[in-house]
């Protein structure tokens, strides 16, 4: 058992609170849909149906939530009103689930042996400095060693930013000057991780959507590059993305997937905004698992995504 299932209470406040622009945004909406009525019907749908695209979970996605719900309420005949949210909290988090958003351990890792190498994407601004940060302060509260290596060398700020992340975590950093190859860079880091038997190796990346064809030579590069010492790595491509841009979220996910085979989701900056709905929709549209949220400034509240909780704290 993980050692942070005993602060499972202090985590779910949390998350509570990180999510409370959004929870408050939705029950607006919601009793707004349901005034008046005392049973779930069409016209309680369509309303639904309202709330949530209003809510950023997008259109695909809330076609596909309303088709289960009106399966649901056409197999149960009378549904009061009052079992809304309780359906609607099922079939989201089954939704979730058919998408390979599962509830996991904190901060565990699959046993790939040493290192686990992840390798994080995302543009510039969405808080991927930051969520690196906060990954390497994790995981080294699991127990785990940590490298970070600091791929992103077109912008000197990228370099500086990840090295006070880096001092102030307690974490060694590999960097070279501005303007280096960013392939160079991953390859010093991962023969620096498995010659000091390193658990886990967290490689940032330029951040940069103006070329598709550039991002994905230079992603491409980096990965063969890095299989030259691990042959398996990247274990995990993370893309980073910012939650309160909403529908630009969706847009950013359909380019980096194009670009490079993404893995694993992280969604920040959900505590600043009433778009949380976006988890929902692009876990869907883009069938790519949800990993991390960031959910508030401190270490803590960067956390693992545990679908049901998330959708019990947006809902209930």
């Amino acid at each position: 058992m993980s050692i942070f299932r005993s602060f499972s209470k202090i985590k779910k406040e949390s998350l509570d609170q990180g999510l409370l622009k959004t929870k408050e945004s939705v029950f607006k909406k919601l009793s707004r849909a349901v005034i008046g009525k005392s049973k779930i019907d069409d016209e309680v749908l369509d309303n639904l149906e309202e709330v949530l695209i209003t809510s950023d979970v997008g259109v695909d996605t809330t076609l596909k939530i309303i088709e289960r719900i009106e399966q649901r309420v056409s197999r149960e005949k009378y549904v009061g009103i009052g079992e809304l949210n309780v359906i609607l909290k099922e079939e989201i988090a089954l939704l979730l689930e058919e998408n390979n958003s599962n509830d996991t351990d904190d901060f565990d890792l699959p046993e790939t042996g040493i290192p686990y190498v992840i390798m994080v994407v995302g543009v510039n601004g969405v808080g991927k400095t930051t969520t690196i940060g906060k990954l390497a302060y994790n995981f080294k509260q699991a127990g785990k060693s940590v490298i970070l290596g600091a791929a992103d060398t077109f912008r000197a700020a990228a370099i500086e930013q990840l090295e006070i992340w880096a001092d102030r975590v307690d974490v060694p950093i590999v960097k070279q000057k501005m303007g280096a190859d960013p392939a160079s860079v991953a390859f010093d880091t991962l023969a620096s991780a498995r010659a000091s038997k390193t658990d886990v190796v967290i490689i940032d990346t330029a951040g940069r959507l103006h070329n598709k064809i550039n991002l994905m030579n230079e992603l491409s590069k980096i990965k063969n590059v890095m299989q030259k010492i691990i042959p398996d790595a990247p274990h995990e491509v993370l893309l980073v993305l910012d939650g309160s841009t909403g529908q630009n979220a969706f847009e950013q996910a359909k380019q980096f997937s194009s670009a490079t085979e993404v893995t694993a989701l992280a969604l920040t900056k959900l505590d600043g905004t009433a778009k949380g709905g976006v988890v929902i929709g692009i876990s869907d549209q883009f069938k790519i698992p949800v990993k991390y949220i960031g959910i508030g400034e401190k270490m803590e509240h960067l956390q693992v995504f545990r679908r049901r909780e998330f959708v019990e704290s947006l809902f209930s």
